[in-house]
């Protein structure tokens, strides 16, 4: 249902601006860490279409983490430990390599399975460098499972460290396809790269972009740099012939903002900034896009911004 990477890319210059060209090659990787849970599978339905339209591989990547290496302390001799060990990282190869044999006769795409031992966050994202993935799709179950295995914080960290673009799917419905992408904004230089990323995704599948601010002030200094902004924004959109949708939300609460929007758009994908977008803490708290990870049920796509803003794919002046 999502469309091409930022991962594989070049700049051209024109016109002295730089803009984003797409580079796919034959050697494309999707990564989706998996523990056979409903909503790992769920974002594993989810990585088809992308890896068709990409031609790109999956990678199924299952973590064998600290708190089950710990079980097999409970055999005393060091062989009954390593033969339990061996037994279980078998049972779990086999149930991989059967997953993997139903998608392919299922979806025609070839998979690939591994088995890392560790921190989760830490090998999703050093398997993720190794493959050089274009995406990670990965299942959450944001702040409301904080006893599972791929929940908010290792998402979250995910997110944070991966050098590809990452997906994090909660919701247990979506549609086939992508119709409609929200695409939030402030007044900020970061996220109007997104807007260079919203294009590429919509001239893909064909979607609307949905534009939305959310206003939390009627200082009208404000309001009206918002208002000018979107409509730059929406200008810009329109040149590349994609159907725009702009709303203002008033609402105190900048995630509930963007959620009740979301469910309003009937979106399929929600575009966020990392880093700049995120004020990220210890324990991840206080950021409105970690909150929009854990508690939105629509996929939402977190890239990282460039290393000079300045070249975004879009010109900040639009």
């Amino acid at each position: 249902m999502f469309a091409l990477s930022l991962i594989n890319c070049k700049f051209a210059a024109s016109n002295k601006k730089k803009y984003i060209v797409i580079m796919l090659n034959n050697n494309n990787h999707i990564l989706v860490p998996m523990d056979f849970s409903e909503q790992a599978l769920i974002a594993l339905d989810q990585s088809y279409n992308l890896a068709r339209l990409t031609r790109a591989d999956i990678t199924l990547l299952y973590v064998l983490d600290e708190e089950q290496s710990k079980f097999f302390s409970i055999f005393s001799k060091e062989t009954k430990r390593k033969t339990e060990e061996k037994k279980f990282n078998k049972a779990i190869k086999e149930k991989l390599d059967a997953l993997a044999k139903d998608i392919m006769n299922k979806a025609g795409i070839h998979i690939f399975t591994r088995i890392e031992q560790g921190k989760i966050y830490d090998c999703i994202v050093d398997v993720a460098n190794e493959l050089k993935a274009i995406f990670i799709i990965m299942g959450t179950n944001g702040q409301h499972g904080l006893k599972k295995k791929f929940i908010g914080s290792n998402a979250l960290r995910v997110v944070k460290e991966a050098n590809c673009p990452v997906i994090t799917i909660a919701g247990k419905k979506h549609r086939a396809g992508c119709k409609v992408i929200v695409l939030p904004l402030d007044l900020s230089q970061e996220t109007k790269e997104k807007v260079g990323s919203a294009i590429e995704f919509a001239n893909h599948f064909g979607s609307a972009i949905n534009i939305v601010s959310v206003i939390n002030t009627n200082d009208e200094l404000i309001v009206k740099k918002y208002s000018t902004q979107m409509k730059q924004v929406a200008a810009f959109i329109k040149k590349h012939n994609i159907v725009v949708h702009t709303e203002f939300v008033k609402d105190s609460n900048v995630l509930d903002g963007i959620l009740k929007y979301s469910k309003k758009a009937k979106a399929d994908l929600i575009m966020i900034m990392t880093q700049s977008e995120m004020d990220w803490t210890d324990m991840f708290i206080g950021s409105t896009a970690q909150e929009i990870i854990n508690n939105s049920v629509v996929p939402v796509l977190s890239i990282h911004p460039m290393d000079k803003p300045e070249e975004s794919v879009i010109p900040y002046s639009f």
